[in-house]
């Protein structure tokens, strides 16, 4: 039954690190650069599954899982060319470069996560409680 904090654990942890990187995305949505190689692109966590056996017993084994984080990845879509001729940072024929950031994305992938979260942490409740209960029962 332990097992079950360390996945949802993993989990809240998985989706609190994507609610920071929306965050940073949306923080700098509007964020110009002079260069296209300087300017800001998304950035999107890339989760993959753990499996780990309990036992060590192939006939009886049950696998304990979790989520973990693989890397961060930045979003391959083109960065949007302004011309803006009076901004600091334009370049000699007054272009800026903004952030490839799509805000309404951004918010569903928020809200997706903050979701996600909170699934977890009712698991995470739900299993508390459930065995404080069976400890009452024995008592």
């Amino acid at each position: 039954m332990a097992s079950i904090f360390d996945i949802t654990g993993s989990a809240m942890t998985a989706q609190m690190l994507r609610l920071n990187t929306t965050a940073s995305n949306l923080a700098n949505a509007d964020a110009v650069s002079s260069t296209e190689a300087g300017a800001y692109r998304a950035r999107q966590p890339v989760f993959s599954t753990i499996l780990q056996s309990m036992t060590g017993d192939a006939a009886t084994d049950s696998a304990a899982g979790g989520v973990q984080v693989e890397r961060i990845s930045q979003s391959d879509l083109p960065v949007p060319k302004r011309y803006e001729p009076g901004n600091p940072l334009a370049d000699d024929k007054g272009y800026v470069f903004g952030s490839n950031v799509n805000p309404i994305e951004e918010m569903a992938n928020m809200i997706s996560a903050s979701r996600s979260y909170q699934s977890a942490s009712e698991v995470f409740n739900t299993t508390k409680t459930l065995m404080l209960r069976t400890l009452q029962l024995g008592g």
